[in-house]
């Protein structure tokens, strides 16, 4: 099973690709780590973007495509969940093109849905556990809300990081995601016209809802 998955910071979109990964022995493939494997790795195509990196400009898509190509192929025998990549639209179109040309099937493409204002309040309401940054603790959600500085499983005390806190830099990010004309929307939605010819399929999940509900939504859907 090979999966898409978009959602916005503060989506709750790394919980369920971790949970979708877990239950289908799936690899979780995100953008960053490509790079810094194929970087790390001094691969051809790693050398080459790490040319483009290091005089900080953008890496191309005729290199970047190619990394995350060989990467699904040896990474994802037994089936990938692709998060952070593609982020806009042309970017959409020329993966889907390469993978047509290597005749690898895209089963399924998952957008979580959330209103910007909201997904903005998650992100500057997390809290970090000092013993596990994986504890929930978000001052913005009822039911993972802690209660004062304390964290709500284990009683450690909170903090948040800074780059949370920074809502220009929130903003920035999150002008790149809802964009619907070139940006990161409109790569999502160019796969929902994939879908609606039958060509690959798509799911819409509702990122309001509680992690254990989306959780279940998900799963009912994939086959």
């Amino acid at each position: 099973m090979n999966i898409l998955i978009f959602g916005p910071n503060g989506s709750g979109k790394g919980t369920q690709g971790s949970l979708v990964k877990q239950k289908y022995n799936l690899a979780h493939i995100e953008s960053g780590a490509i790079f810094r494997e194929h970087i790390g790795g001094g691969t051809e195509l790693g050398k080459k973007a790490k040319e483009y990196i290091d005089r900080g400009d953008l890496v191309p898509d005729e290199i970047t495509i190619p990394m995350v190509l060989e990467t699904l192929k040896s990474k994802g025998a037994n089936g990938w969940l692709l998060d952070g990549f593609p982020r806009n639209m042309v970017q959409a179109e020329k993966l889907w093109d390469a993978l047509q040309a290597e005749n690898m099937k895209l089963d399924y493409v998952i957008e979580i849905l959330l209103p910007r204002e909201v997904a903005k309040n998650r992100i500057m309401g997390r809290r970090l556990c000092v013993n596990d940054n994986n504890h929930p603790n978000n001052i913005f959600i009822d039911a993972i809300k802690p209660e004062g500085d304390k964290c709500r499983v284990c009683g450690g005390a909170l903090s948040s990081r800074a780059d949370d806190q920074d809502e220009g830099a929130i903003n920035k990010r999150h002008d790149i995601y809802y964009n619907t004309e070139d940006g990161t929307l409109a790569a999502a939605y160019f796969y929902k016209d994939l879908a609606a010819k039958g060509a690959t399929k798509y799911i819409e999940l509702n990122g309001e809802g509680d992690i254990n509900s989306i959780k279940e939504t998900l799963l009912a859907q994939l086959a």
